[in-house]
């Protein structure tokens, strides 16, 4: 073999060496010739929330969105939750006469249509939770009562939600249904002031959610009823048209969703969806 031959073959490796060096720089490099930046991982990650998310809830999700608002806040600095509670039907109205807010989660199907028949969300409402009605009575249930029948009594100061709120609907389907009739002292405009007034001793008893009933924490009694299933309450939370943060509204929906939001529905008293 020539000396030329042999110097031919010991270059062949080294030739072979410097294509794949040449292959492996050109697939890392743009067409124009330049090297791209390394992807950021930040780059499909979803955009830093950030401002207030205002809340219009029933007044039977105080306790439950509280907390749910606290934690979205730590989950997410630079956020905040302002909560507006109260009767479905009246944040309903307020929401379609065109009050800023976000995101409206109602107490019933009924309630959340006077917003969707305006065509004031974004997106369909979702059921989240579901409730049931309970009787609370006094601490110690010095009364006795024992039955829906037992709220006929005369002597007994009854209250209970006005007709127009799902509190009162529901608690009317069920006297209707059973054939009941009774006299309330008053009808009260959203849950938490019908067992306000038994708190205060102002009432005897009345018909309220389970979850208010364990909200507040030993200050009344609860009776349970059988007829309460056939009246159980489907909620349902939307995102609204006029929000000015919808990226923190859907935010704040997914986490009620999510099984976060939901082990502190369920602790609450709340049924699953």
């Amino acid at each position: 073999m020539t000396r030329s031959a042999r110097r031919t073959r010991r270059m062949l490796p080294l030739a072979g060496v410097g294509v794949a060096a040449l292959l492996a720089l050109s697939a890392c490099s743009n067409s124009d010739g330049t090297t791209p930046a390394k992807a950021d991982s930040s780059d499909s990650a979803s955009p830093k929330l950030s401002g207030t998310v205002t809340v219009f809830a029933a007044a039977s999700l105080k306790e439950s969105f509280t907390a749910l608002g606290k934690q979205f806040e730590q989950q997410h600095p630079g956020t905040k939750v302002a909560f507006n509670f109260g009767g479905s039907d009246t944040l309903a109205a307020s929401i379609t006469s065109g009050a800023p807010a976000d995101v409206f989660a109602a107490a019933s199907p009924k309630t959340m249509k006077i917003v969707t028949d305006k065509q004031g969300n974004t997106a369909a409402p979702v059921t989240f939770a579901r409730n049931q009605l309970e009787i609370a009575t006094e601490p110690g249930n010095p009364d006795k009562v024992a039955s829906l029948k037992d709220l006929t009594d005369p002597k007994l100061k009854v209250v209970l939600c006005d007709k127009t709120v799902p509190c009162g609907a529901a608690a009317q389907k069920v006297l209707d249904a059973s054939g009941i009739k009774v006299t309330p002292v008053s009808y009260e405009q959203d849950v938490k002031a019908a067992l306000n007034k038994v708190e205060l001793k102002e009432a005897d008893a009345s018909l309220v959610y389970k979850t208010d009933v364990k909200s507040a924490a030993g200050k009344v009694q609860g009776v349970d009823f059988p007829e309460s299933k056939d009246a159980i309450n489907d909620y349902p939370i939307a995102p609204l048209k006029n929000s000015k943060n919808a990226d923190t509204a859907a935010a704040f929906i997914a986490l009620v969703k999510s099984p976060d939001g939901q082990k502190v529905l369920t602790q609450a008293g709340f049924l699953k969806p």
